[in-house]
């Protein structure tokens, strides 16, 4: 019986097998689009593991949120260390964000064209009213502080919630938050809700859906935002929404009062806050382009 010459294909050489935790096609997944790093994008998702929640992370458990094997993520989290963006823990092993992410963060924030327009505008606002004002914008369902103020005068009240530019809270339970949502596009506000857990944080906590919707609603007609005892007991806070050049919300001011420094009614907080609040938010948004013709 005649063989028959070997085929082309089986002419050639065995191509060498893709080593272990190599990138890309062999490594069986899709090459990425031209211009794109998927090394950086995998160090982006480790920094983005980090959370107030989750301030302290080992190999294992970054691994497994970006989802990749322990030599691997070891790699990048060593390099992360070595350039100062996580920071390692002595005794646990366990790893931290670094210096160089909190450089980042107030470079962001203060690269924003808001935040170089607001200052002496809120200042001005917890000097009138004795109280602490900040502003913060949405990031996702959770908004993010980008200012905060307190009023010199001796009786102006600490809230005690520890926080500072760059802390982060949810959305849902805050006054600078429902503001936020209740001007978001109903499709992507659909979204933002689902990715909530309306737990309960205060005695007055919203914790339906469907009355955050209602309450949402009443933010948007009246263009104020309340929240009483939602976030913290004895935590009243009042938001108004600042707006860009195009009208659209970019960032909401709130005043915050605690029940032990003022322990009014709802309505007399208002009556007393309202204005200067709105005056301030409008002074905002004029610096930012904003004209109302109403």
């Amino acid at each position: 019986m005649t063989s028959r010459p070997p085929s082309p294909e089986s002419a050639r050489p065995p191509r060498p097998a893709p080593a272990a935790g190599a990138e890309g096609e062999a490594a069986g997944r899709k090459p990425t689009a031209a211009g794109f790093s998927q090394s950086l994008e995998r160090g982006l998702l480790i920094l983005a593991s980090f959370s107030e929640s989750r301030p302290v992370l080992g190999i294992s458990d970054l691994g497994r949120s970006v989802g990749l094997n322990r030599s691997t993520t070891y790699r990048y989290v060593a390099t992360l260390a070595k350039l100062g963006y996580l920071q390692q823990d002595p005794d646990s092993k366990k790893y931290s964000l670094g210096p160089r992410v909190v450089d980042l963060g107030f470079a962001a924030i203060n690269s924003l064209e808001i935040t170089r327009f607001a200052g002496p505008s809120l200042q001005g606002l917890s000097d009138e009213t004795g109280y602490t004002v900040s502003m913060a914008v949405l990031d996702g369902p959770d908004i993010v502080y980008l200012d905060r103020r307190r009023s010199g005068r001796a009786d102006s009240f600490a809230l005690g919630l520890h926080l500072h530019v760059g802390s982060r809270l949810p959305a849902y339970c805050t006054a600078l938050g429902k503001v936020l949502l209740a001007h978001q596009e109903p499709a992507a506000l659909r979204e933002l809700i689902d990715r909530t857990d309306l737990a309960r944080r205060g005695p007055k906590t919203i914790t339906a859906r469907e009355q955050l919707m209602v309450a949402l609603a009443r933010v948007r007609r009246t263009g104020i935002a309340l929240n009483d005892e939602e976030l913290a007991p004895g935590l009243r806070s009042l938001a108004a929404p600042v707006r860009d050049r195009t009208g659209a919300v970019v960032a909401a001011v709130n005043i915050a009062v605690h029940l032990t420094v003022w322990n009014a009614s709802v309505e007399s907080v208002m009556t007393r806050l309202e204005g200067p609040l709105r005056r301030t938010t409008a002074e905002i948004s004029t610096r930012l382009g904003h004209r109302s013709y109403a």
